[in-house]
C-alpha cells in the first residue's frame, strides 16, 4: 500500500474513532489530488511527445522517399541522355541544351525522310486502276491547280492521249511525275487552269476525261490478253 494513503487512512480513522483532525486530513486528500494531477499532465506531455516524434518520423521517412525518387529520376534522365549522345554527332561533354537542339533538328530531318519515302510510295502504280482529282490551290494568277494522277496498265499510245486531254481543257502542266513497274503505270500530275477557263467545273470535266481514258486503256488491255490467249490456244496447222 502506498504510504502516503496510509496516512491518510490513519488520519481518517483517527477521526472515526473520536479523534478529530479536519486540517490534517484535507491537506492530505489536497496533497493525493495535486499528485495525481501532476501525473495526469506527465503522461499527456508524454503522449504530445511521442506524438510529435511520430510526426518527425513520418516527415523524415516521407523526404528520405522523395529524395530517393528523385535520384531515381535524374538517373533515367542521364541514361536517356548518355543514349542519345551515342546515337548523334556529338560527345560526352555535350550541354543538355545543345544535346537537345541535335534531337529536335534530327528529328525534323528524319521527318523530311519519311515524308520523301511515303511521297515515292505514293507514285508507284498498284494493281488497281484509279483516278483522282483534287484542287490544290490558287495559283496567284487568278488560276486553279489541280493534282491529278491516273494509275492503269501501260500502252504506248497512254501519254499522247494524256497531253490531248489536257490540251482541250486548257490546263497548262506544272509538274509531272511517271512510274512504271510490272506492266503497270501511274502518272501524277499537277496542272493550272488558265483565266478564260477557271472554274471549279474544270475538275469534273478532268476527271470524266481520264475516266474514259482509264476505261479505254481497260478495254485495250482486256483486248490484248485476248489476243494472247486465242494464239495460246489455236491448234498449229498441220
Amino acid at each position: 500500500m502506498d504510504h502516503n494513503n496510509s496516512d491518510l487512512f490513519q488520519l481518517l480513522g483517527a477521526g472515526a474513532g473520536g479523534g478529530y483532525y479536519p486540517a490534517a486530513a484535507m491537506l492530505m486528500m489536497d496533497h493525493h489530488h495535486q499528485h495525481q494531477v501532476s501525473s495526469d499532465d506527465n503522461m499527456s506531455a508524454i503522449e504530445t511527445q511521442a506524438s510529435h516524434h511520430q510526426q518527425q518520423d513520418r516527415a523524415l521517412a516521407a523526404l528520405r522517399n522523395h529524395k530517393e525518387a528523385e535520384k531515381r529520376r535524374r538517373e533515367r534522365i542521364n541514361s536517356h541522355l548518355a543514349r542519345l549522345r551515342t546515337l548523334l554527332p556529338c560527345n560526352s561533354k555535350t550541354d543538355k541544351a545543345s544535346l537537345l537542339a541535335k534531337v529536335v533538328q534530327r528529328v525534323k530531318e528524319l521527318k523530311q525522310q519519311t515524308s520523301e519515302i511515303i511521297t515515292e510510295f505514293e507514285t508507284l502504280p498498284s494493281e488497281t486502276d484509279e483516278i483522282s482529282v483534287l484542287s490544290t490551290a490558287d495559283g496567284g494568277h487568278g488560276g486553279l491547280i489541280f493534282k491529278a494522277s491516273l494509275c492503269c496498265e501501260d500502252r504506248s499510245d497512254l501519254i499522247p492521249e494524256l497531253i490531248e486531254i489536257l490540251k482541250s481543257l486548257h490546263l497548262k502542266t506544272l509538274r509531272a511525275e511517271m512510274a512504271t513497274l510490272g506492266g503497270r503505270t501511274r502518272n501524277v500530275l499537277v496542272v493550272a487552269a488558265d483565266k478564260e477557263h477557271n472554274s471549279i467545273e474544270s475538275i469534273h470535266f478532268l476527271q470524266n476525261s481520264l475516266r474514259s481514258l482509264l476505261e479505254r486503256s481497260g478495254s485495250a488491255d482486256r483486248s490484248k490478253r485476248r489476243r494472247a490467249m486465242d494464239r495460246r490456244f489455236t491448234p498449229a496447222s498441220s
